[in-house]
């Protein structure tokens, strides 16, 4: 079966609406928690993919986020087993600085909802076509600098990138296919957490849109598929469960 490695740094963001998606293609996942203090596995041979999902800090922050070496140490392991990487918002930002691009703490709210451009980049690209012209939510804490080569495939009203393919098997997407009105409730009800101050307003528009993002998000989701070849299952090493076997002294 293929299965998915699902990096996830907050309580509130998971796959949401992807998961029905994946699951509808026969496709497992695991969540990886490091935000709860669990250590990130030393391997890419048990999955298919990695995903790397949004968060509540900028990845610049290492003392809310102290696994972010080790999360960039697993995007090397994907990639070296020539497996998909996908980022999304915090976790895009994670693909970016392992890219060699420059992050940042500010400006530290980044939460508004905006219609997705693609770019000359983008022109032949599965994911940018799924999204251009879509209104999407974007959220992600910081920011980062692209590095020299990359350049967007997708874009916001202002010319901000929202997306990019840096090689065949990554994509890294600041606008969030994955969320829902009641992950953005419980991103308001999550103790300690740092918020936009128009949460209010974002949770009121995502309700708006909520027909449409569903549409989008399945669209997204069959951009990645195709793009990705995420149907394709790898090749998995055996797991061996060591057991001692008592003898009879031979003396």
């Amino acid at each position: 079966m293929k299965r998915f490695m699902v990096v996830q740094h907050s309580y509130s963001e998971f796959l949401g609406p992807i998961e029905k998606q994946l699951e509808s293609r026969d496709i497992g996942f695991q969540y990886q928690r490091p935000f709860l203090g669990a250590d990130l596995p030393g391997t890419a041979t048990q999955h298919d993919a990695l995903w790397l999902l949004g968060g509540a800090y900028p990845v610049t922050d290492s003392e809310a986020c102290p696994w972010i070496d080790d999360e960039m140490r697993l995007i090397g392991l994907f990639k070296r087993m020539k497996r998909p990487i996908v980022g999304i918002g915090f976790g895009a930002l994670v693909v970016v600085q392992y890219e060699g691009g420059m992050v940042h703490e500010e400006p530290y709210f980044n939460a508004y909802f905006t219609t997705c451009h693609k770019t000359e980049a983008g022109r032949d690209d599965l994911l940018a076509n799924a999204v251009d012209g879509k209104t999407m939510l974007v959220m992600y804490n910081g920011s980062a600098d692209l590095p020299a080569g990359i350049d967007p495939i997708v874009v916001d009203d202002n010319g901000n990138w929202l997306a990019i393919h840096p090689d065949e098997l990554t994509y890294a997407m600041l606008f969030r296919p994955e969320i829902k009105p009641g992950m953005i409730e419980d991103m308001i009800m999550e103790d300690n957490r740092p918020l936009p101050d128009n949460i209010g307003e974002l949770l009121e528009q995502a309700r708006a849109h909520w027909v449409q993002t569903q549409k989008n998000t399945a669209e997204v989701s069959l951009a990645l598929v195709s793009a990705l070849d995420l149907m394709t299952e790898h090749r998995k090493m055996p797991v061996f469960s060591l057991h001692v076997v008592k003898t009879d002294d031979p003396e």
